[in-house]
């Protein structure tokens, strides 16, 4: 099994820039696709970008594209989000999640079985 841990949330200002981390364990980690996904009270997780085996294809969802990139590093196990030029509405838990049967590229929530933890970005004005 994969077991994946978050890190590099926290807090920052309007137009600022964060980076995320995810470490994964447990199984080869170029086997499988990846995404980041985030969630607010009240509402539904959504995907924010994800990114199939290798590295060469990504998908965002329309509210962080030319702000969020998503990469991954699969000599050293870890998968990350740059965001830039955040805004309030970035504000949420972020989390990584693993599809494991899949290798292509998917924003489908319903396929990734594997979830880090969460971890809290908050955007201040």
């Amino acid at each position: 099994q994969v077991q994946l841990v978050e890190s590099g949330g926290g807090l920052v200002q309007v137009g600022g820039s964060l980076s995320l981390s995810c470490a994964a364990s447990g199984r080869t980690f170029g086997g499988f696709a990846m995404a980041w996904f985030r969630q607010v009270p009240g509402r539904e997780r959504e995907c924010v970008a994800a990114i199939d085996y290798s590295g060469g294809n990504t998908h965002y969802t329309d509210s962080v594209k030319g702000r969020f990139t998503i990469s991954r590093d699969n000599m050293k196990n870890t998968l990350y989000l740059q965001m830039n030029s955040l805004k309030p509405e970035d504000t949420a838990v972020y989390y990584c999640a693993a599809a494991l049967v899949s290798l292509a590229v998917v924003s489908d929530r319903a396929m990734y079985e594997v979830w880090g933890q969460g971890i809290q970005v908050t955007v201040s004005s």
